[in-house]
């Protein structure tokens, strides 16, 4: 469902006082759609944020939107004596039922939230001191989570990073090839089974189960147009139980590189030491006083686990014909993988350098 009219008649289904006024497509993400509806109110415009969630990746939309809501409503808690809080947190707005999802005739999950002004998300970190903001801000996520009330939030994909399982399913994806396509990724997999004993390395040292966002990707938190400063996450569909260093190896993963994640000049890609730095003192500046021994001990490591997981995720993606991932060509999950393994490749080189670094700071 794209057309306009069919957004707007979906839009007036949330509690949302004015007159439609026009919509457009918005942002760069992989899963869902995403729209941005522009009302009018006493003459005035006000805009808010308007998704299809993708229930064939999300199987269960109303637990996911449980969870949501659950959060919102805590982080808002945390938050509601700060002059700007209304910016600080994503906020949802009901449907006419009072539910915070609609379901149109198709069967597809729609929801809504306010629009954050002048704020943006970028899909690319154009200095370190946007690192630095971006890992404060998902620190302080955690931070802010670490008291949720029980119960267990739900799991909206179940195993999600867990790196053994995602192998196991890339040696199905070999064993099937049903789109025919292993040869063409010969070099990938024989890259993907030389680094298999990066897989459990998170799992083999018991780190607490903590309340993570679980896709940290630099275009998740909104920086303020103003300040610069990381002012609120977004993207929570993957908001549930998981392990805390999850979260910052993929900042590691999709931060550090000055490359697209589909570059095809893999001369490109790199791990940016400077960037590293910022995003490790940014996130241990919020997250440090409640992350453990181990956890600290793991930082770096969990960089390689991270760019390796996800390299595996785009690889079998790819042999299964690009049932998960929004592609625009044939091979463009396999692109995706080929920047990961190199972006690998490069934190492998400077490890060493990048444990004394958070050695540094833990003293």
């Amino acid at each position: 469902m794209n057309k306009e009219h069919d957004v707007g008649a979906i839009a007036c289904q949330f509690q949302i006082d004015g007159e439609f006024a026009g919509a457009r497509t918005y942002g760069s993400g992989h899963i869902n759609d995403s729209y941005c509806v522009n009302f009018r109110k006493a003459g005035a415009p006000v805009r808010y944020i308007l998704q299809r969630i993708n229930h064939s990746i999300f199987r269960n939309p109303i637990t996911l939107m449980e969870n949501i809501q659950r959060v919102t409503s805590h982080l808002a808690a945390k938050v509601s004596a700060e002059r700007d809080r209304s910016r600080l947190v994503l906020t949802l707005i009901p449907a006419h039922d009072g539910r915070t999802w609609y379901v149109d005739a198709d069967g597809s999950y729609w929801r809504t939230y306010q629009f954050i002004e002048n704020a943006h998300t970028y899909d690319a970190v154009e200095s370190t001191e946007q690192a630095f903001q971006a890992a404060k801000a998902f620190g302080q996520f955690q931070k802010l989570l670490v008291d949720l009330p029980a119960p267990r939030l739900h799991d909206t994909i179940k195993d999600f990073h867990h790196t053994p399982k995602r192998f196991m399913a890339l040696n199905q994806a070999i064993a099937s090839d049903v789109a025919g396509r292993a040869i063409l990724a010969k070099r990938e997999i024989e890259f993907a089974f030389a680094h298999q004993s990066i897989a459990s390395v998170l799992l083999d040292v018991n780190l607490p189960e903590r309340i993570t966002h679980n896709d940290t990707k630099f275009n998740n938190v909104m920086l303020d147009d103003v300040t610069g400063e990381g002012i609120c996450i977004v993207d929570l569909d993957t908001v549930m139980p998981g392990l805390a260093l999850h979260d910052f190896g993929d900042m590691v993963r999709t931060a550090t590189s000055p490359a697209k994640e589909d570059e095809q000049d893999l001369s490109k890609v790199t791990m940016q030491f400077s960037m590293f730095a910022a995003i490790v003192r940014g996130y241990l500046a919020s997250a440090g006083d409640f992350l453990t021994k181990a956890e600290r001990q793991h930082l770096v490591v969990s960089g390689k686990l991270m760019t390796f997981e996800q390299g595996v995720r785009f690889l079998t993606d790819y042999l299964q014909g690009n049932p998960y991932y929004k592609v625009s060509r044939d091979e463009h999950n396999l692109d995706r993988c080929r920047t990961q393994f190199k972006l690998l490749e490069s934190i492998e080189q400077q490890e060493e350098r990048m444990d004394r670094l958070v050695q540094s700071i833990e003293q």
